[in-house]
């Protein structure tokens, strides 16, 4: 059974700036932001994760490379996409992850699309799945019990970034096109919990 969350769950607090070290125009969010450019900004170019753990995305809408933004300060768009598989010089929109549950999340991977193949479940962080025993550089689908979770290109937690959660459709992430609008692999080899 798939843990459901609610946004009422948790209390989430980003700060955001239109110019790299926090500088220039500043908003503060605590609730989802579909389009920067509705606030004033073309983009986000540095902020502060103050409270919860956020998702944010290349465009508008949700939509295009992922970043996981835990607490912590963000100075420049290097900061949160300095480890992704290309350079990212915007973050157009963002919302907070409603299911993160580091010490209670649970994780399945399936060798192959709609749950088939070898599986395997995870309960902790794991910097690379083939030192884990996955023969495989690929993953074919994901059943998320609990929690939210990082997956990551290569080992590492480097790569493409893919966020998975419980309470995104039943957790349950059964093709690659479901990982999110810029997913294209499933090279999957390293996964993390995300962090509230």
């Amino acid at each position: 059974m798939t843990h459901r969350c609610k946004k009422s769950s948790g209390l989430w607090k980003m700060v955001v700036w239109d110019e790299p070290f926090f500088q220039g125009k500043k908003h503060e969010f605590t609730t989802d932001c579909y389009s920067t450019s509705e606030h004033g900004f073309s983009t986000v170019r540095s902020c502060k994760i103050e409270s919860g753990a956020w998702a944010g995305f290349e465009h508008c809408g949700f939509q295009g490379q992922q970043f996981v933004l835990e607490r912590g300060e963000y100075p420049c768009w290097e900061a949160w996409s300095g480890s992704n598989a290309y350079d990212v010089e915007r973050m157009c929109s963002f919302r907070p992850i409603a299911c993160a549950d580091h010490g209670r999340s649970r994780l399945m991977l399936f060798e192959q699309e709609n749950f088939q193949g070898k599986r395997a479940e995870m309960s902790d962080d794991c910097a690379s799945l083939p030192a884990l025993g996955w023969g495989r550089s690929t993953v074919g689908s994901f059943l998320v019990r609990s929690g939210a979770w990082v997956c990551s290109q290569y080992p590492g937690y480097r790569g493409f970034q893919y966020l998975l959660e419980s309470d995104s459709p039943a957790g349950e992430y059964k093709h690659v096109r479901e990982w999110g609008s810029h997913a294209q692999t499933g090279q999957v080899q390293s996964i993390r919990r995300v962090q509230q």
